[in-house]
């Protein structure tokens, strides 16, 4: 049996440690509420904790505005998040400058003029002595401001202005491979604002049916006689299908459907014409999709209904089958918009 008797050094060692785990949860100079602990007293989780309890609030307070009514993409409220995300990322970098502070401070400023119901203006301070980096970015920032579409781009506008500042700070505490990344987001931010802002308020244009478009194309030139597979195409019916495909392709409007229907004369059976006509409608079916026609395609087989011409006491046979030709056709009807 194991002795639970601890030697007198040993828990003497113990007690130390407690009493020194117990010292190190709390920062020597207590934060005043809602700012962050000093740099220096950051080296315990419980600070630490404390302080996420702090980012944690200040998100809350930022949601509480957008669920009474202001909009997420609103120029201040974007501003006042991003502000609160820029010092969370340096913070959660262990930066020991100042910049994590002054950034949630400006965050906190703006989310009490807007909770007082104030303006809590357009400037975008440097913090933390930041530099004024990209005076370019600055200017276009500035006329996105003055611009008709600005509604459209303020969120943009306001995360970009705060990262040029990050950018700033970066390299006034740690040189310019440091700020580039942030400069980078601050020219795709502008690039994306004056976007959005140019197609404001623009009406998306309408979609309209385009009335479906029939095209006939003659059996007796597609297949040879009596046959249906792809291996029976007829030369002049392979140039006539290649000619639909590409048709399709180049369009200057969207394909949505195709329907193809094949059709027999009435010499035969009706099992059989039925049976031939949804064979040669499949074959054009898949000799579209093989060719690059991507739009929906079905098939119907309607053998010998649907006649066009009837050749009523024609003979003899040979002139019977040239008169009933119109009726040995594939259809291939095209809807689009």
């Amino acid at each position: 049996m194991k002795s639970s008797f601890i030697p007198y050094r040993s828990a003497a060692a113990a007690m130390i440690a407690l009493a020194l785990a117990a010292c190190a949860q709390t920062a020597p100079n207590p934060p005043a509420p809602g700012t962050l602990a000093a740099q220096q007293d950051r080296i315990s989780d419980g600070v630490i904790d404390r302080d996420y309890a702090v980012y944690r609030e200040t998100q809350q307070r930022i949601k509480a505005l957008n669920d009474g009514g202001r909009r997420v993409a609103d120029y201040q409220l974007s501003k006042a998040q991003c502000w609160l995300d820029v010092s969370f990322h340096e913070y959660s970098r262990n930066d020991r400058g100042g910049f994590p502070q002054a950034a949630l401070s400006e965050s906190q400023r703006i989310i009490g003029a807007l909770e007082a119901g104030q303006d809590a203006g357009w400037a975008t301070p440097l913090v933390n002595h930041a530099e004024k980096l990209r005076p370019d970015l600055w200017a276009r920032y500035d006329a996105l401001k003055q611009s008709a579409g600005f509604s459209c781009a303020a969120q943009q506008t306001a995360c970009g202005e705060v990262e040029l500042v990050h950018a700033g700070n970066e390299i006034h505490d740690a040189g310019w491979r440091h700020a580039k990344p942030y400069i980078q987001i601050a020219e795709d931010l502008a690039g994306g604002a004056e976007k959005s802002a140019a197609g404001c308020g623009t009406p998306p244009k309408p979609i309209v049916a385009v009335q479906p478009e029939k095209i006939t194309l003659s059996a007796d030139a597609l297949f040879q006689f009596d046959k249906s597979d792809s291996k029976d195409l007829l030369p002049k019916g392979r140039a006539e299908l290649d000619d639909l495909a590409q048709k399709l392709a180049t369009r200057k409007v969207t394909v949505t459907a195709i329907k193809v229907t094949g059709y027999t004369d009435r010499l035969g059976s009706a099992a059989y014409n039925q049976r031939l006509s949804l064979a040669r409608a499949n074959t054009v079916k898949r000799y579209l999709q093989d060719h690059g026609v991507t739009a929906p395609i079905s098939v119907e087989g309607r053998g010998l209904q649907d006649q066009l011409v009837a050749c009523t006491g024609v003979k003899p046979r040979p002139a019977l089958l040239a008169c009933l030709q119109p009726n040995r056709r594939v259809e291939v009807t095209i809807s689009a918009e």
